[in-house]
């Protein structure tokens, strides 16, 4: 644990294009930058050259190893938004095509939640974990982006405006598309996730002793 203050410790504020750090509205996060800092050694947590173990730790509650309990609010927002706005003289929500497409998107949403519900109570009931984390964060990923092609499609282009007027309240709809893009990335990209996965169930151990064999 660094004290910020210390001398050689440069922070530079950096906007972003999706929102702020945890799903935040700031819209920006930091850039720090360290030169020839010293740090006290009372600082030190975990023991010398155990930086990278303490690390993992966060990494892992970070990638959704930790899990959540909560309601899908982009599921009832959106949901509320097609009733109450029309095409063709009729709620978004009457329209067969779009019917379609929020029943798929509820099916995501609802599968992403029960991960999620699934990895809160293996952390809080000291059961074993293996690849739950990095699953739940690789399916949050890539629902999220095919999400912004679903909504689009359902909604049509009022879901890229923060136009007050034509687009939706508090531009919730342009906000997750444009988070659901950029998402794939922090915490770590897809790829990251693919090898977590593949190591904890011992496909990467398997597959270099083959290739080894082969070699």
């Amino acid at each position: 644990m660094i004290d910020a203050n210390l001398p050689g410790i440069t922070v530079q504020p950096m906007d972003l294009l999706g929102s702020g750090e945890g799903g935040g509205e700031s819209g920006h996060k930091n850039t720090i930058f360290f030169e020839d800092v010293r740090v006290p050694a009372f600082c030190l947590i975990g023991g010398e050259n155990n930086g990278w173990k303490v690390a993992s730790t966060h990494l892992e509650l970070e990638h959704g190893g930790g899990g959540r309990i909560g309601r899908n609010r982009l599921w009832d927002r959106l949901l509320i938004y097609c009733r109450e706005n029309t095409r063709d003289g009729k709620p978004l929500s009457e329209d067969q095509d779009v019917r379609d497409l929020l029943a798929d998107i509820y099916i995501k949403g609802e599968v992403g939640r029960l991960f999620g519900l699934r990895n809160f109570w293996l952390t809080y009931a000291n059961q074993p974990k293996s690849y739950e984390g990095p699953q739940l964060s690789l399916y949050r990923k890539t629902a999220g982006l095919w999400m912004t092609g679903a909504i689009l499609e359902a909604v049509g282009p009022t879901a890229l405006t923060t136009d007050p007027l034509w687009g939706s309240d508090d531009a919730f709809l342009e906000n997750q598309q444009r988070n659901g893009i950029v998402a794939m990335h922090p915490g770590g990209t897809a790829d990251i996730q693919k090898i977590s996965m593949a190591r904890r169930i011992g496909i990467g151990r398997v597959t270099r002793e083959v290739a080894g064999k082969v070699s």
